[in-house]
């Protein structure tokens, strides 16, 4: 009896910082053109309706932008015709200035406390066009004014943490189609940040070298999962993809607190970031997406240890029962196939 060779269809990842493992489901691999979404490349809304069409109906920015240039804003003046960019606080936010924290314990079991913090919204000006179609010195604005309105917040009290992120597309949460990104302070750090955070410590402990760093460096060497890099940024399919076509941006250097970013860094930023959407854009038909900013807290301690990056989550597959159950995500292309499809795509 001939005994027929067994092929593993599929694989397990370990993420190196997180910990968790991955499926790499190859046996239900899809070719990576079959991850482009159909009848999604344009959401409809009427423009009239659009509350982000008409800034001058919400409280007093905190930020807008002209041109590029930051400019002196005072609570009773108008917002300029020409502005690029507005940052205003959510009409309903999850996250509240308060003077207390206010917790309580229910029966030694049960802790509770205010969701102090602030909740703004940044808005660019386009209703149509989202930062995968901007050209590079728009993008850039995004993140000058992320930047600025991180320096802004991070010593307020209760700001222990800044979450900064975008939702596009209905299925990745965005009820507003007009592109705009949410601010959010929190007194409290994630547990998945906490844990990248003691990971990344622990290794630096062990190996005398930052994780992200070490990761980095030999991404560089296989060059098989980088989608694009250029003098400051490296755009990765990462080894442990949580998602088909993941994408993670991260700094070259090894740096913690992306608020200390210089103006030379944001432009390299701005060029990795835009052509990533782009290339997600062209190559999965306008996909829904997340995008998020993990970095160092501002709580006063020490993360010297930490590497902050920008991770890309398209929505191309619904979590189902085994990854609700188990948290761990499966994904249906390998990322090194995710990442020569991506760079095809320029």
């Amino acid at each position: 009896m001939i005994k027929k060779k067994i092929k593993f269809p599929s694989e397990l990842r370990l993420d190196l910082v997180s910990k968790d493992w991955v499926v790499i489901a190859t046996g239900r691999a899809k070719r990576p053109e079959m991850f482009k979404a159909k009848g999604r490349h344009k959401e409809e809304e009427n423009k009239s309706l659009c509350p982000f069409c008409k800034i001058d109906e919400h409280e007093a920015p905190v930020l807008v932008l002209v041109r590029g240039k930051i400019i002196d804003f005072k609570p009773e003046d108008k917002i300029p015709k020409n502005w690029s960019v507005v940052v205003v606080p959510n009409k309903y936010p999850a996250f509240t200035p308060k003077d207390q924290l206010d917790k309580k314990t229910e029966n030694h079991l049960y802790q509770r406390m205010n969701a102090v913090g602030f909740h703004e919204v940044l808005v660019t000006r386009s209703h149509e066009k989202q930062m995968a179609v901007m050209p590079v010195n728009k993008v850039k604005e995004v993140f000058d004014a992320y930047q600025e309105r991180y320096l802004s917040l991070m010593d307020k009290k209760f700001v222990n943490y800044i979450s900064i992120f975008h939702n596009h597309g209905k299925e990745a949460g965005a009820s507003i189609v007009h592109p705009h990104s949410q601010i959010i302070t929190t007194p409290l750090i994630d547990s998945d940040l906490k844990k990248a955070l003691s990971n990344s410590r622990r290794y630096l402990k062990t190996h005398q070298e930052c994780i992200y760093c070490a990761m980095n460096n030999w991404e560089r060497k296989s060059k098989s999962r980088i989608v694009f890099e250029n003098k400051d940024f490296l755009v990765i399919c990462p080894f442990a993809s949580k998602s088909a076509f993941q994408v993670i941006i991260s700094p070259k250097k090894h740096l913690s607190n992306f608020e200390r970013i210089t103006e030379t860094e944001k432009e390299y930023l701005a060029e990795a970031f835009g052509t990533a959407l782009n290339r997600l854009y062209k190559g999965l038909g306008n996909p829904a997406y997340n995008f998020y900013l993990h970095t160092a807290p501002c709580d006063g301690k020490d993360y010297g240890h930490y590497h902050w990056h920008w991770t890309i989550l398209p929505k191309t597959s619904i979590w189902a029962g085994f990854e609700i159950g188990t948290r761990m995500e499966i994904s249906t292309i390998e990322p090194e196939k995710a990442a020569e499809y991506l760079r095809k795509q320029a």
